[in-house]
């Protein structure tokens, strides 16, 4: 089907079907540094706002790097999943997240450790490529949300931070398992799982914020 809509002479040039492709290919690295701009956000900021815009985009760059997967039909569900979680997740009435202590330190610390996580994605994507016959990008963009989807959940006990690493670790799994299947009973499973844990993170939102008065008027 592809080689017909792109490349047939009939309906389209074969050298315009050729450039297309390249800048296809061309473009590709860009939805990885949107991953791990956002996944860098999502890490480093302390206002739960940012942090939600963040999600937002890494979500396109989650459906642009499936897209090179799978359909743009079925990949859009990613996206329209991703941004009701965000919505979900900032109708909540969150606190403001400075209460967990972004000093300028741990802001530094956490992107060091993130540019390591970067490094190490970009580099052990090849030993990945032997096991699964995938674009590079889509490699490098999975590695990069599980590590740093990771990082976040070894660095803090805050219930959006720990909601927030959970996404980010199942949307770099989605995107690489993407490359490997191309099932709408997966992908409606994967939404299912993602708008789960944004409930069960917004209720945990809630009773956290509805504890803190009780505990200050004790």
């Amino acid at each position: 089907m592809g080689a017909f809509t792109i490349g047939s002479a009939g309906v389209i040039g074969p050298k315009w079907g050729t450039t297309v492709i390249s800048r296809s290919e061309q473009l590709a690295i860009f939805p990885v540094i949107l991953v791990a701009a956002s996944s860098l956000l999502v890490l480093v900021s302390q206002n739960w706002r940012r942090s939600i815009l963040a999600l937002a985009v890494q979500y396109l760059g989650v459906f642009w790097l499936i897209t090179l997967s799978w359909p743009v039909e079925l990949a859009i569900v990613k996206l329209v999943v991703g941004w009701v979680t965000g919505a979900v997740l900032g109708a909540s009435q969150l606190p403001e997240l400075s209460k967990e202590g972004g000093s300028r330190s741990s802001q530094i610390f956490r992107s060091l450790a993130a540019i390591f996580v970067f490094i190490l994605s970009f580099t052990t994507y090849p030993l990945l490529a032997t096991w699964i016959n995938a674009r590079p990008e889509i490699l490098q963009g999975g590695l990069i949300l599980i590590g740093m989807g990771l990082l976040q959940l070894g660095m803090t006990t805050h219930s959006l931070r720990v909601i927030l690493g959970l996404l980010t670790v199942l949307s770099g799994f989605e995107i690489i398992y993407a490359s490997v299947e191309n099932s709408v009973l997966v992908t409606g499973m994967l939404a299912v799982v993602t708008l789960g844990l944004a409930l069960v993170g917004s209720y945990l939102l809630n009773v956290t914020s509805m504890d803190e008065p009780a505990e200050e008027t004790e």
